[in-house]
């Protein structure tokens, strides 16, 4: 079974006891989330979709953690101008415990 949830303007395709990268969450390594926002729940085997209105998704937070540097130049020719910034994105660790 597997279902296709929303977070943070994103599409995910989750399957049971999957791990999947989503945006920083406010909650505590080890505790239980629920995404509300279930596009589609299916069965792989009968290939049916399930009404995902009333669906569930439950996930454990395993860590958190950032993601590589990326650096970031501006530029301007002839201006003598040039600024250097660099960025690390946070990201949450999660487990899928159930699809119901």
């Amino acid at each position: 079974m597997y279902a296709v949830v929303s977070n943070g303007g994103r599409q995910f395709m989750v399957q049971e006891g999957g791990f999947y990268k989503v945006d920083l969450l406010a909650a505590e390594v080890g505790s239980e989330v629920a995404f509300d926002e279930v596009l589609l729940v299916a069965d792989q085997e009968k290939k049916s979709a399930v009404d995902a209105a009333k669906a569930k998704v439950m996930f454990e937070i395993v860590d958190h953690k950032k993601d590589k540097k990326i650096n970031i130049i501006k530029f301007k020719r002839r201006k003598h101008h040039m600024k250097r910034m660099g960025h690390r994105q946070g990201y949450t660790v999660v487990k899928v415990k159930s699809i119901k």
